[in-house]
C-alpha cells in the first residue's frame, strides 16, 4: 500500500513523528533505534514503511533500515505478537541483536523488552529460530559464545545494550568470557 514515504521532518514524540510529504501530514510510529538517526526538525528523510489496517484504524509505521522492515514483518506473522509489541522488540534491541538473541535461544534477554513475558519470549524463539541471521561482526570475532556471555554480563551490570554492544565491538579477537568482561569494564569506565 505505503511502501515508503520520503518528505521533511516535522515533529518529533517518540515514538511518533510527523512527516510532511508534499503538503500531507504522516503520522509514523518508528522504533527507538530508527528515532536515534532522524535528522534535525526541517530536514528531509526518507523511512520505509509499513501500513496496517484495523477496525479501530490506520497506522503506519517506518523504518530506516530495510532490514528493520523485514524483522518488523516476521514479527508481526507471530500469533499474539501486534504491530506495537515488534515495534517495541525493535527499540529494545536491534535486528541484529535480535538475530543474535534468537540464534542463542536466550529467552531472558527478550523478556527485558516491556510487554514481553516469559511464554511470548519462547514463542518468539521458536517462531524466528530459522528466520532471522545474524550479521558477521565483532562479537562473531570472539571465542565461540563469548562474545553473547560478555554482553550479557554487562547487560547485568547495568549498561545498557548500545553502550555494551560498543564497549563489545572494541574488544580483540579471541578474547575470553573473564579477559573481555574485564576489558570491557576498563573500556567503559573511561567514557
Amino acid at each position: 500500500m505505503i511502501g515508503r514515504l520520503t518528505g521533511t521532518l516535522l515533529e518529533k514524540n517518540p515514538p511518533r513523528i510527523l512527516l510532511d510529504v508534499h503538503g500531507v501530514g504522516y503520522e509514523v510510529d518508528v522504533p527507538m533505534s530508527t528515532f536515534y538517526n532522524l535528522p534535525a526538525l526541517g530536514e528531509r528523510v526518507s523511512l520505509h514503511t509499513h501500513f496496517v489496517v484495523r477496525e479501530d484504524g490506520h497506522f503506519l509505521f517506518g523504518f530506516g533500515a530495510t532490514e528493520e522492515l523485514a524483522a518488523f514483518r516476521q514479527l508481526v506473522k507471530i500469533s499474539g505478537v501486534g504491530p506495537r509489541m515488534a515495534l517495541s522488540v525493535l527499540s529494545g534491541m536491534s535486528v541484529d541483536e535480535l538475530a543474535r538473541v534468537v540464534a542463542a535461544q536466550e529467552a531472558g534477554r527478550l523478556t527485558k523488552i516491556p510487554g514481553i513475558g516469559k511464554k511470548t519470549a519462547e514463542r518468539l524463539l521458536l517462531e524466528l529460530r530459522d528466520k532471522l541471521m545474524p550479521t558477521v561482526n565483532a562479537s562473531a570475532a570472539l571465542a565461540p559464545d563469548a562474545g553473547a556471555d560478555i554482553l550479557n554480563a554487562l547487560i547485568a551490570l547495568g549498561y545498557s545494550d548500545r553502550e555494551a554492544q560498543t564497549a563489545l565491538k572494541a574488544l580483540p579477537d579471541g578474547v575470553s568470557v573473564s579477559d573481555g568482561i574485564r576489558q570491557a569494564l576498563k573500556s567503559l569506565s573511561k567514557t
